[in-house]
């Protein structure tokens, strides 16, 4: 089956500047070389780090959205695709992937890290954001809310396969990369509020 990253469109967006501490610190890791950005939807953050000098590829599934995207930010280069799908980059020096890794099934999710591990550098930076298990206004109550549970953690939400992810799962999923930050937090960019992970990390020494 192939996992569909789904972004909420027709809701309410807000102003959500997360993205602005870390540009210092991904421009310095990014070094000359392209960001990743997975899942980049409607170019929110495409455009923060395009505006900060960086030259940025974005992959996301939605034509829809990867159309406003390239409208917003044409000095970005943007292609359709499923995120399970072979990445167009060999090499980045940041993979920048907010709320778009929580969409498919735990082998599928430990693929597509490893993949980022082999893609960034052993200077490189993934900065990622996933959906809390205390995301109670977004499903993460699970069955409690109808929702179909797929495996533990992953529920059918809307349509969409949706991961809620714990403090441990953080652990197991990245066991072996080096975290330089770790937080969780509410965003109001969807207009209610939603938990989630921030997590800043480096690839496994050695790879």
């Amino acid at each position: 089956m192939k996992a569909t990253v789904h972004r909420m469109v027709g809701v309410a967006r807000r102003r959500d500047s997360w993205l602005q501490p870390w540009l210092p610190q991904i421009i310095r890791h990014a070094s000359g070389q392209p960001v990743l950005e997975l899942g980049c939807g409607w170019g929110d953050d495409t455009a923060v780090l395009t505006a900060a000098g960086l030259t940025v590829t974005g992959l996301d599934l939605s034509a829809d959205l990867l159309a406003q995207a390239r409208r917003r930010v044409p000095q970005a280069t943007f292609v359709q695709q499923d995120l399970c799908d072979p990445w167009p980059l060999e090499r980045a020096g940041v993979i920048l992937a907010s709320l778009s890794l929580h969409y498919f099934r735990r082998e599928q999710t430990r693929v597509l890290i490893d993949r980022a591990a082999g893609v960034l550098g052993p200077d490189g930076l993934l900065v990622c954001r996933l959906n809390s298990s205390r995301d109670v206004c977004y499903g993460a109550l699970g069955r409690l809310m109808g929702h179909r549970r797929i495996e533990p953690g992953l529920y059918r939400v809307h349509g969409s396969p949706k991961r809620f992810v714990s403090a441990a799962d953080l652990e197991d999923l990245f066991s072996g990369w080096r975290v330089l930050h770790r937080r969780h937090r509410v965003s109001l960019r969807f207009g209610l509020p939603k938990a989630l992970w921030e997590v800043v990390l480096q690839p496994p020494v050695g790879r």
